[in-house]
């Protein structure tokens, strides 16, 4: 315990951590009047699993039920008060120089995903039951950064203003024709044919996304005019009158972000516009963490906007509109998060215990990251000429706010079945 407890001593500033070792010793950190966090480690050697190796081996321990945290907190207060801490007055790191510059080496060589690495990736996260999912995302799936115009607005209202504000940036007309990279389970691609008319082919690595977002489109009548495909990016065939790219680039990896730029600067009509939407870094280049990309996301990389930029200039775009959004995905999360917890019977039986743990980690490890930490989310625009767009970016907000008055944010689906 003594060298968790000498990490701890050093971290916890703000708040108060309570923290019960195996033998039933309670040792406290931080303001001694805060209402405290009580953590429970159940064997001997669970501190050493924590301390030896921070951002790996909390998640583990907490998967695994060598650390409990005892009601009325959770694991989302216990990630949101040490990182809270650590964001503001260090840092929760393995303390051997040595290891640290090893996990850098493999964060870094993780990130070159070529087609088979990159498939098998994509099916790592993504092809966990359908079931799955629909506990804990809106009736559409968005399973991206919802758009919070007001933090008291439902999960619901909020994706449909994240759709409408991306519908309003690609100025869409009838009749154009758009790719989606990485169309989910197709609710973006729906939504845009439904409010424009236009054809849309999205690509997806994750086969279950792409049946399902095929049967949507036949239940709703359009599987003419919307078509999914399981298809790597690099694969598609052009042109498009539009692109988007909603969620994906996080999974492209750094050295391969000229590829993609290069590429779908090829597929796009000399008038087009791409949007990309993607979770961004407000430092400079890093890495992912060892535990993001051992249990959730193999080969995922979140990119600074440097990189995006200069990956954009290199390969013939022009930047025509950026925008940051702060702080919408840490609501978004807080929102998955409570739905899972609501789901834990349904979540336990479909898997286990342990991925139950597992995703609450996960989902509270991103909230901070985004409420405390240095993630945002980027919107950029990019044309390859810029009279693809007017002079001024009022035409955006006027679309969006169009777009959203059309339609009204349903119940979620679970919750009105639960009322039936």
């Amino acid at each position: 315990m003594w060298l968790l407890d000498k990490m701890l001593r050093a971290l916890i500033r703000q708040g108060q951590l309570r923290v019960l070792d195996h033998d039933g010793t309670e040792h406290r950190y931080g303001d001694p009047s805060a209402d405290p966090v009580t953590i429970r480690l159940t064997d001997k050697g669970a501190a050493l699993h924590v301390a030896k190796d921070p951002a790996v081996g909390a998640g583990e321990a907490y998967m695994d039920g060598r650390l409990v945290v005892e009601p009325p907190h959770d694991i989302r207060d216990m990630v949101l008060l040490v990182m809270m801490n650590a964001n503001r007055h260090g840092s929760v790191r393995a303390p051997n120089p040595l290891k640290r510059r090893i996990d850098w080496l493999f964060a870094k060589a993780d990130q070159i995903n070529l087609r088979p690495k990159a498939r098998r990736n994509v099916t790592h996260h993504y092809d966990l039951t359908r079931e799955f999912y629909e506990l804990f995302l809106d009736e559409d799936r968005q399973y991206t950064m919802a758009y919070f115009k007001d933090p008291a607005n439902s999960l619901e209202r909020a994706q449909l203003d994240k759709k409408a504000l991306i519908a309003a940036k690609l100025r869409l007309d009838p009749g154009m024709r758009l790719l989606d990279i990485g169309c989910g389970w197709g609710g973006l691609g729906l939504y845009l044919n439904r409010h424009f008319g236009v054809e849309v082919l999205g690509v997806s690595l994750a086969p279950d996304q792409v049946r399902f977002a095929n049967e949507r489109a036949e239940a709703a009548g359009v599987s003419d005019k919307v078509k999914f495909q399981l298809m790597d990016y690099r694969d598609v065939t052009g042109p498009f009158d539009r692109i988007t790219s909603v969620g994906m680039i996080e999974h492209v990896g750094a050295p391969h972000l000229p590829e993609y730029f290069a590429k779908t600067h090829d597929l796009l009509d000399p008038d087009g516009i791409m949007l990309t939407h993607t979770i961004g870094r407000t430092t400079g280049p890093g890495t992912t963490d060892k535990w993001t990309r051992k249990y959730i996301f193999p080969g995922g990389y979140i990119p600074a906007l440097s990189e995006l930029v200069s990956a954009c200039e290199k390969t013939g775009w022009e930047v025509a509109d950026i925008e940051v959004l702060r702080y919408h995905y840490a609501y978004t999360l807080a929102e998955w998060y409570r739905r899972t917890c609501q789901h834990e019977a349904e979540i336990t039986a479909l898997y286990d215990a342990r991925l139950f743990r597992m995703w609450q980690f996960y989902l509270a490890g991103a909230e901070q990251s985004f409420r405390h930490g240095k993630m945002v989310n980027f919107h950029i625009q990019s044309v390859k000429r810029r009279s693809a767009v007017p002079m001024t970016r009022d035409y955006m907000s006027a679309e969006a706010v169009r777009l959203s008055a059309l339609d009204q944010a349903p119940e979620w689906h679970l919750e009105r079945k639960a009322a039936e």
